[in-house]
């Protein structure tokens, strides 16, 4: 991660690493796949490690269904 990255991602870049609708990042809060905090203005912001091992785990199931 770079020296000025932020700890936390918002729904946009979640979204954006997923390739879905930030509004899809949202409702897998809501559902607890991924935890979220609420900036002060009621914002949700994703930890940036949670974010990553999500995605690596995802891919890997990606994977490992196609080896089947």
């Amino acid at each position: 991660m770079a020296k000025d990255a932020s700890p936390y991602m918002t729904p946009a870049e979640v979204g954006a690493l997923f390739r879905v609708d930030p509004k899809t990042i949202t409702r897998w809060a809501r559902r607890g796949r991924l935890s979220s905090v609420r900036t002060l203005g009621g914002h949700r912001r994703y930890l940036t490690a949670e974010v990553m091992a999500l995605l690596a785990a995802s891919q890997q199931e990606r994977k490992d269904e196609g080896d089947v």
